[in-house]
C-alpha cells in the first residue's frame, strides 16, 4: 500500500531520500529555479513601472503605474484556480521544467517587443507584461506545492525558510538592476522623449537568466501526479462551495481572510508609489529609486528572520497589532513633507523608514499566514490556501486603480506624492482598532 502512494504520488516520508536539505541536489535545483524566476519577474515588472511613470520630476503627467499593476495580477485572479488543479493533476516537477521553458520564449518575445518598440509601443511589452503574470500563475502552485513531496516533513520549515529569503533577495537585486539597466541604455529622443529601444539588452539578459533556471530546473526529481483523475469544476477556479460554507461559519477564519486580502491591496500600491514619489518628489534617476523601492523587501526579510526570535514571547495577536502599529507609524513619518513639498526625511530617511515598515509587515503578515494555514480542518487546508491566495491577488488587482485614484487625490488636493503612504496608513488604521486574531 505504501508503494501504492509513493507511486500515485503520495508524500510519505518513508519514500523521501534521507540525506540533509543542504545535500538534496532538488532542494538547490528548486531553490535556484525559483530564484531566478523570481529575479527575472521582478526586473520586468520594474521596467514596465518605471516606464509607465512617464517622465521624471515634474515632467511627470501619464503615470499608469496602477494600470500596468492591474494588468500583471489579473492572470493570478482570472487562472490560479486552474494552475492549482494542473499542478495536482500532473507532475509538478514536470510543470516546473514547462514554466521555465515557456519563461525563455516570453523573455525572447520581451526582445523583440523592445526592438519593436518604435512600432508597437507598449502594446509589445504590455502583452509581455501579461504573459508573464500567467508564467507565474502557473508556476506558483507546482514551485510551493512539490515540497512536501520532495522533502521529509522535519525539513519543511526550513526549506520554506530558506526559499523564502532566496525569493526576497532576488526581489532586492531584480528591483535595483532594473533601475540601473534602464538608466544606462535609455536615451531621450529628438523629441526629448525617452527612447526604450535598447531595453532588449536587459530583455535579452533575462532570456539567458531563463535558460540557467531551466537547467537548475532539472535537478529537481520527478514527482509523480497526486491526483492523476482529478476533474476540473469551473466554480471551484474561484472559492469551492466548500470553502464558502466553512467561512460562513467560522467567522474569525473569514475576517483572517480579510485582512490578509487588505494587507496585500496595501503592499501592491507601495511599489508605484515609491517608484512616483523617487522620481517626482526626490527628484531621484532610476537607480536610487529602485533602491529605495528595494527597502521594503529588505524589511521584510530582516522582520521574518527576527519575529521569531524576538517575539517568540508575545502572543500573535498582540504581534499583528504591534506589527500593523510600525506599518502605519513608519509610513505616516514617511508621508510627512516640508511646505515647499520636499520630503520631510529626504531621501536616506524614506529608506530607512520603508525598512521599518517592512520589518512591521513581516511581524504583522507571518502571524495571519500561519492562523489561515493551521486554523482550518485537514481535508480543507489545500483548499483554503488557494482561496487566501486567490484573495491575496484580489488585493494586489485592486492596487492598480485604487493606486491611480489615490494619485489623482493628491493631485486634486495639491498634495506630493507622499501624502499617498498617509492615505495607505488610514486604509490600516481599522485592522489595528478593531481587528484581533483570535487563538487557534
Amino acid at each position: 500500500m505504501h508503494q501504492d502512494n509513493a507511486q500515485e504520488g503520495g508524500s510519505s516520508d518513508q519514500w523521501l531520500p534521507e540525506q540533509s536539505l543542504l545535500a538534496d541536489r532538488s532542494f538547490w535545483g528548486l531553490a535556484i529555479t525559483q530564484f531566478l524566476g523570481a529575479f527575472n519577474d521582478n526586473l520586468y515588472k520594474q521596467l514596465m513601472l518605471l516606464m509607465a511613470v512617464g517622465g521624471a520630476g515634474a515632467m511627470i503627467k501619464d503615470d499608469r503605474q496602477g494600470w500596468a499593476t492591474f494588468a500583471f495580477s489579473l492572470p493570478f485572479v482570472l487562472l490560479s484556480g486552474l494552475a492549482g488543479y494542473l499542478s495536482d493533476r500532473n507532475s509538478k516537477s514536470r510543470i516546473i521544467v514547462i514554466c521555465k521553458v515557456a519563461e525563455i520564449a516570453i523573455t525572447l518575445l520581451a526582445v523583440l517587443a523592445f526592438l519593436m518598440y518604435g512600432n508597437l509601443g507598449d502594446y509589445g511589452t504590455w502583452t509581455v507584461l501579461v504573459l508573464m503574470g500567467i508564467h507565474s500563475t502557473f508556476f506558483g502552485p507546482a514551485k510551493y506545492g512539490i515540497l512536501p513531496e520532495l522533502f521529509h516533513h522535519k525539513h519543511l520549515p526550513r526549506a520554506n525558510g530558506l526559499i523564502l529569503m532566496s525569493t526576497f533577495l532576488a526581489i532586492i537585486l531584480g528591483v535595483v538592476l532594473a533601475g540601473a539597466i534602464k538608466e544606462a541604455v535609455v536615451t531621450l529622443d529628438a523629441q526629448g522623449q525617452e527612447d526604450y529601444s535598447r531595453l532588449w539588452i536587459g530583455s535579452l539578459a533575462c532570456a539567458v537568466v531563463a535558460v540557467v533556471g531551466t537547467l537548475t530546473s532539472l535537478l529537481v526529481r520527478y514527482t509523480m501526479p497526486v491526483q492523476p483523475q482529478a476533474k476540473f469544476q469551473f466554480a471551484d477556479s474561484i472559492v469551492p462551495a466548500s470553502i464558502v460554507s466553512l467561512l460562513s461559519k467560522d467567522r474569525p477564519l473569514l475576517m483572517a481572510l480579510i485582512v490578509s486580502s487588505v494587507f496585500w491591496l496595501v503592499g501592491g500600491l507601495v511599489m508605484p508609489v515609491v517608484n512616483r514619489m523617487g522620481k517626482e518628489q526626490l527628484q531621484q534617476a532610476d537607480t536610487k529609486t529602485s533602491v529605495l523601492t528595494a527597502g521594503l523587501a529588505i524589511g521584510i526579510i530582516i522582520g521574518a528572520v527576527t519575529a521569531n526570535v524576538v517575539l517568540k514571547r508575545l502572543a500573535k495577536d498582540k504581534q499583528v497589532m504591534l506589527g500593523v502599529l510600525i506599518m502605519i507609524l513608519s509610513m505616516c513619518m514617511v508621508s510627512l513633507w516640508r511646505p515647499n513639498g520636499d520630503v520631510f526625511l529626504g531621501y536616506n530617511g524614506t529608506f530607512l523608514g520603508l525598512i521599518v515598515a517592512g520589518i512591521g509587515a513581516a511581524v504583522f503578515v507571518i502571524p495571519i499566514q500561519v492562523f489561515l494555514q493551521e486554523r482550518p480542518p485537514l481535508e480543507l487546508k489545500g483548499r483554503l490556501i488557494g482561496t487566501m491566495n486567490f484573495a491575496n491577488f484580489v488585493g494586489i488587482l485592486l492596487a492598480g486603480p485604487i493606486y491611480q485614484v489615490l494619485i489623482q487625490v493628491a493631485q486634486g488636493m495639491n498634495w506630493p506624492v507622499s501624502s499617498v503612504f498617509a492615505m495607505m496608513a488610514a486604509m490600516l488604521l481599522p485592522i489595528l482598532l478593531f481587528y484581533r486574531l483570535p487563538k487557534l
